[in-house]
């Protein structure tokens, strides 16, 4: 029998939705590659996400967030902690999904340490 992720219901669903959205349009096979180099660019590595959302990474990636004129941060701030683990954990997957051609690219900021 295999790991089975508990589910734990969304209380802001709006707010949730629409950062998962944001996650899901970064990591198209369009946009990954100029996440991966502003997150290079940022100094920061991709798998802290306070970072990524402190330093507006995300903004700067998805057309559609510049558009609303609301920050990921704000989003992310609106959710309940709950929700706010869910998205990170969504992110980390994410990342942990990208094209091993890329991810081999950009060592660098997917080390560890």
């Amino acid at each position: 029998m295999g790991f089975e992720q508990a589910v734990i219901k969304v209380e802001k669903e709006k707010e949730f939705e629409e950062l998962k959205g944001v996650i899901v349009r970064v990591f198209s096979p369009e946009r990954i590659e100029k996440f991966l180099k502003r997150i290079q660019s940022e100094g920061i590595r991709v798998r802290e996400w306070d970072k990524v959302i402190a330093q507006r990474v995300l903004e700067r990636v998805d057309e559609g967030l510049k558009k609303t004129k609301i920050a990921a941060q704000q989003l992310y701030g609106a959710l309940t902690l709950y929700d706010q683990a869910q998205v990170r954990e969504f992110y980390l997957s994410r990342l942990e999904e990208v094209d091993q051609k890329l991810r081999t690219k950009y060592q660098k900021i997917y080390r560890y340490y």
